[in-house]
């Protein structure tokens, strides 16, 4: 089974509030986006953003230049449903990262629990080449990813956990390094599960 098939059956088997990395209100990636944005017309992108209710928020924030990317269709389309009339103030891509081409440069590039997925060092290379191309320089990225010590899979799929001198390595020097903040995240079924989110400035 390749990669989109496996999302798309697991939102076709399950709710979007069944999923482990269901957060109700997404709260530290709302609150880095709203410290990290200029204006209310940055281009953002949420890179595997699925059926997460980021957009959600980024809307009732009056965020009017909103991208959600995820593999999935089956993900997309719970999100489209949840926000009804509301869901074509947004761009949607169904598409895999490392295979994304951008049609505009981004501001903000959000990716809670993509990279970490991305076990092959070509996949993370191809990643990278897409971050470089998608976001403006002085722009900023997050990426949130299981810590050290954190889950070893997810979603039946290995993953690789990371801390910030790892991400950094991983991102190289067109990166600088702004913070990095601790989550403890709580499932649906009240596992917890260590991620930790990563902020860069892309240099100019």
């Amino acid at each position: 089974m390749n990669h989109k098939d496996h999302w798309d059956n697991i939102y076709k088997d399950k709710s979007p509030l069944e999923v482990s990395w269901y957060q109700r209100k997404p709260a530290i990636s709302l609150a880095l986006i709203r410290k990290l944005a200029q204006d209310k017309a940055d281009y953002i992108i949420d890179v595997g953003g699925g059926a997460s209710t980021l957009s959600d928020f980024l809307l009732e924030d009056g965020f009017n230049h909103i991208t959600v990317l995820d593999l999935s269709s089956n993900a997309l389309d719970h999100a489209r449903q949840r926000l009804g009339d509301k869901s074509v103030l947004i761009e949607w891509k169904v598409e895999d990262v490392t295979n994304f081409v951008p049609g505009c440069s981004y501001d903000i590039w959000h990716d809670r629990a993509v990279f970490h997925f991305l076990t092959a060092k070509e996949e993370r290379v191809k990643y990278k080449q897409v971050l470089e191309s998608s976001v403006k320089a002085g722009g900023h990225v997050i990426i949130a990813a299981f810590a050290i010590g954190g889950p070893t899979k997810c979603s039946g799929l290995d993953i690789v956990q990371y801390d910030a001198v790892k991400l950094k390595d991983e991102l190289g020097k067109n990166f600088t390094f702004i913070e990095e903040i601790y989550e403890k995240h709580i499932t649906p079924t009240d596992k917890e599960q260590k991620f930790s989110y990563f902020v860069f400035t892309k240099n100019a």
